[in-house]
């Protein structure tokens, strides 16, 4: 989850809205490229769930960090519940469940992007071994009921888990028991925006394919290559999906503020109370202020860019984007991920290749990617083929671009190094949620306990 502000600046109109989104056009020598991976802790000692509080919880884990790294603490109220990096830009968060997050610096190459995710991940492991703490790379939590699974003290999280079974019939399975990789990526311009953003949307059902790696859930395989993907699918209709809007003609930023404001808030804050405020959009929040009995509330410029983070398409624009679709894994696959689409999306000849690639998809099409691929992942029907023959395709894209960035690393090698993980998935033919099926069905003696020890950071 991104981090709450509390920017007090009132809105004056809708236009400063869109001119919100219009500030993060930046020259493509300033573009960088952030990246967030999430991971679920256990205990060890019977592979169960860890809560926040006590000498051994996630409250444990938190404060032992800011000891290691000097980072500032983030509360909401008396509970530590991030970290934040005063002077690189990157973050430690909890989910709903107790998953952690590390929100990346915003960093000029895949290079820097993989030390930072291994340095991230060494840190942890120094300050949660001694707590008897580990932390596995998988999409969904594989073993323990929603009933079983610890909740954060975080208000944001109590808002939500109320209103999540009012819109859908998994929200709360997404909040509580998934994991995922993203990547924020730049744009110069608001046409730049438009066709990353078409290309990102056509192709996020291909990365959940390539990336899919959850198919437990309680001990026992659920049907799908990508549970997490499916959940996604019945969480909230008003703020998830394709966008099919913004592949109509004259999408931009103003489209997109339009959607947004006529999406149901989550909350708004005031001198650290989270108040409740689903029961509007934000478009009658911003013509009604004092809507939803709050008569002293007038609409700040921190309520909207807390109303972006709660918005959860497939891609995600705030003042850059946010590629939204695969699940949670390993540490090679977290490099993966960004040089997926930092591959496809910042090089010219790629992203004209990636256009060209998914121009004539209609969106029918492209919806019943999003619906089968959960399900069936790289062998999904596509045309006369399989998602299996577009996955090569982007990847291969994916490599030129990462070629033509020639980005190299202090030993002399390419950004596209990372994609590596990727090109063993295509020529295996199968996704790593197939692997976990293939080890459960064989020499895991139909049992996820190995899980916690073979995938674990």
């Amino acid at each position: 989850m991104a981090r709450d502000t509390a920017n007090a600046q009132t809105i004056e109109s809708r236009e400063e809205l869109v001119a919100s989104l219009e500030a993060g056009c930046k020259p493509q020598e300033t573009w960088r490229i952030g990246t967030e991976h999430e991971k679920l802790p256990f205990y060890r000692d019977g592979n169960s769930p860890v809560p926040y509080a006590g000498p051994n919880g996630i409250e444990a884990v938190l404060k032992g960090m800011e000891s290691l790294l000097g980072w500032e603490p983030i509360y909401d109220g008396d509970h530590i519940i991030g970290l934040l990096d005063p002077t690189g830009g990157g973050a430690i968060s909890l989910e709903p469940g107790g998953q952690f997050e590390l929100s990346g610096a915003p960093l000029p190459n895949l290079h820097r992007t993989c030390r930072e995710t291994h340095a991230h991940l060494a840190q942890v492991r120094e300050v949660a071994e001694p707590l008897g703490i580990g932390f596995l790379g998988i999409g969904m939590s594989p073993k323990w009921t929603r009933a079983a699974t610890p909740m954060m003290p975080k208000q944001r999280y109590d808002i939500m888990a109320n209103y999540m079974p009012k819109v859908g019939g998994k929200g709360l399975d997404m909040m509580f028991r998934t994991t995922t990789i993203q990547v924020n990526l730049d744009f110069a311009s608001e046409s730049d925006m438009v066709r990353k953003m078409r290309v990102g949307l056509s192709l996020q059902p291909i990365a959940t394919a390539l990336f899919a790696n959850s198919p437990f859930t309680e001990g026992k395989p659920n049907g799908f290559l990508s549970w997490r993907a499916e959940i996604w699918r019945d969480t909230d209709p008003d703020r998830t999906g394709l966008l099919p809007f913004a592949f109509e003609e004259g999408f931009g930023f103003e489209r997109y503020v339009d959607w947004a404001l006529d999406v149901p808030m989550y909350f708004v804050i005031r001198d650290g109370r989270y108040i409740d405020m689903t029961d509007i959009t934000f478009r009658a929040y911003l013509e009604r202020p004092g809507a939803n009995g709050h008569a002293n509330l007038e609409p700040t410029m921190g309520d909207w860019m807390n109303h972006l983070s709660t918005l959860f398409p497939e891609v995600r624009l705030k003042t850059f984007l946010e590629m939204r679709g695969a699940d949670g894994g390993p540490t090679r696959r977290i490099c993966a991920l960004p040089a997926f689409w930092t591959g496809l999306l910042y090089d010219e000849e790629a992203l004209s290749a990636a256009e060209e690639l998914t121009a004539d998809w209609s969106a029918a099409e492209r919806e019943a990617l999003r619906n089968h691929v959960p399900k069936t992942g790289l062998a999904t029907p596509f045309r006369q083929e399989t998602v299996l023959t577009v996955a090569r395709r982007a990847v291969e894209i994916a490599r030129t671009g990462l070629k033509n960035r020639a980005q190299m690393s202090s030993g002399g090698f390419s950004e596209a190094e990372y994609l590596a993980p990727l090109e063993e998935t295509l020529a295996l033919r199968r996704t790593p949620a197939e692997e976990l099926l293939s080890q459960y069905r064989t020499r895991w003696g139909n049992s996820v306990e190995p899980l916690f020890s073979e995938y674990a950071f």
